[in-house]
């Protein structure tokens, strides 16, 4: 079972999908947002559907993907969380987990465009594991405790522009992070019963090429962990996107050239579903 966002920009409708088919949510939900998430509605839409009780969505596949889920209050994102990834930006495994931040607003759908922002010359790709949150969560007592706290996983793309991040910061990233349409997530929200987010393989390619290809039990900490370390930190909320590190694979390590105007990213992640984008000049 998949849930998913439909329609034009700022219009999108929920939807879920299995089997193939596409059902309307609208008539249950308004959107697929933290008030669904913490109100129990993955195990309302599931009922339903096993009831038979939603309507199928015609014509969905010429509907525009969206973002699966609505307006997160926070991104909270994880750097360095595989060791090639760390060894090939030139630094050691992190001891506990790094944490910044990206605006809510970078959130936008799979396959939208994304524009480089004006001068960038350093812009990167980043396949990774997103987390949301589907419960209010603070001081988690264990890893179990986190786990029951997570409504599902997406495919997420920690887009950077490494010059702004290194440079141009002051010691921290978020001006590589935040440009407009730097995180397209989705396809599709999967519920967290559905997956195990230590098992799943990961890639990008750039025009085709292959870039990143690794697998999520690679990570130095795991999806569990990750939410229990934050929640001793931070109040986690409903809808909140965790992004949890991106492997080896990416420009920021001399292999491959930046992004430029015209380059087509394709990225995934096993079971969560594949993005799209192609990077145009800024308007």
């Amino acid at each position: 079972m998949e849930l998913r966002r439909l329609g034009p920009i700022g219009q999108e409708k929920p939807a879920l999908v299995a089997d193939g088919v596409t059902y309307r949510l609208d008539s249950h939900t308004g959107d697929i947002d933290g008030d669904f998430l913490a109100g129990g509605g993955i195990a309302a839409v599931r009922e339903k559907l096993a009831a038979r009780e939603l309507p199928v969505w015609e014509g969905a596949e010429s509907e525009r993907v969206g973002a699966p889920i609505a307006r997160p209050q926070a991104v909270i994102c994880i750097g360095q969380n595989y060791a090639a990834h760390a060894a090939e930006s030139g630094a050691e495994p992190p001891a506990v987990p790094i944490i910044f931040f990206k605006h809510p607003n970078t959130v936008v759908g799979p396959f939208d465009e994304i524009e480089i922002p004006p001068g960038a010359e350093k812009v990167d790709w980043e396949v990774e594991l997103g987390i949301v949150i589907g419960k209010e969560a603070s001081y988690l007592s264990d890893e179990q405790a986190a786990l029951d706290v997570i409504a599902g996983y997406v495919t997420s793309h920690d887009v950077s522009e490494r010059d702004y991040q290194l440079h141009q910061s002051g010691g921290q990233w978020s001006k590589g992070k935040n440009a407009k349409g730097f995180n397209p997530v989705g396809p599709a929200l999967v519920p967290a019963e559905e997956v195990d987010p230590q098992a799943l393989r990961l890639w990008s390619s750039v025009n085709g090429e292959a870039r990143q290809d690794s697998s999520t039990s690679d990570m130095i900490f795991t999806a569990a962990q990750i939410v229990h370390h934050l929640s001793q930190y931070m109040v986690l909320e409903p809808g909140d996107l965790i992004n949890t590190g991106t492997p080896e694979g990416v420009a920021l390590s001399g292999r491959f050239p930046y992004l430029a105007v015209g380059d087509v990213v394709r990225l995934g992640i096993e079971g969560l579903g594949e993005q799209e984008q192609t990077f145009i000049a800024h308007a």
